[in-house]
C-alpha cells in the first residue's frame, strides 16, 4: 500500500502534534524547572542550620521550625530564587548562625586560615626539634684518645666477687 503525497503529509503533521501533546504532558506534570524537588530542596538546607536545635543541619532536622523553613525554600525555589538568594535571605533574617559553613570574610576568615597556620607552626616546631636532636647526636661523639687499661688488682678483686656469689 503506497501514500500519496497529501496522505505523508497530514501523517508527518499527525506525528508532530502528537510529539509536541507528550512533551506538553510530561512538562505539566513536574518535569520543567518551575517544580523543585526535594533534592534541590536538600542541596539549599544542607548548608543552613537549625534555628532551635544547635549543630542539627536543616536538611536532617524534624523539628516544625525546619519543615517550615524548608517549605519556605520550596516556595522560594519555585518563584526563581537561586541558591544563594535564599541563602543571602535567611542571613539576613536570622544571622550568621545559621549557616553551616561560615563566611570566608572578615572576622569569620579566621576559621579558614587558624587550621593552615596551626599546621604550619606545628611543621616549623617539629622541623626545629628535629635539627635540635640533630646537633645534639653530632655534638656526643666520644673523644678519640687512649683506652684506660684496667689495673690487674681490680680485675682480680672483680673475678673473686663474681666467684663468691656463684
Amino acid at each position: 500500500m503506497r501514500l500519496d503525497l497529501k496522505q505523508r503529509l497530514v501523517l508527518a503533521l499527525m506525528i508532530a502534534l502528537a510529539g509536541f501533546f507528550t512533551f506538553a504532558v510530561v512538562y505539566a506534570q513536574g518535569g520543567g524547572p518551575a517544580f523543585p524537588t526535594d533534592d534541590d530542596v536538600n542541596r539549599v538546607a544542607q548548608k543552613l542550620y537549625c534555628p532551635v536545635c544547635p549543630n542539627t543541619p536543616l536538611d536532617v532536622c524534624e523539628t516544625q521550625a525546619c519543615k517550615d523553613w524548608r517549605a519556605q525554600i520550596k516556595d522560594e525555589l519555585s518563584q526563581g530564587w537561586s541558591e544563594q538568594r535564599i541563602i543571602d535571605y535567611f542571613v539576613a533574617q536570622y544571622g550568621q548562625r545559621v549557616l553551616a559553613e561560615p563566611q570566608r570574610s572578615g572576622f569569620t576568615s579566621l576559621v579558614w586560615l587558624l587550621p593552615v597556620i596551626s599546621a604550619l607552626l606545628g611543621l616549623w616546631i617539629v622541623y626545629e626539634i628535629l635539627k635540635g636532636w640533630r646537633k645534639s647526636r653530632r655534638a656526643y661523639q666520644p673523644a678519640p684518645g687512649p683506652r684506660v687499661a684496667i689495673p690487674p688488682e681490680v680485675l682480680e678483686r672483680i673475678e673473686r666477687e663474681l666467684r663468691e656469689t656463684d
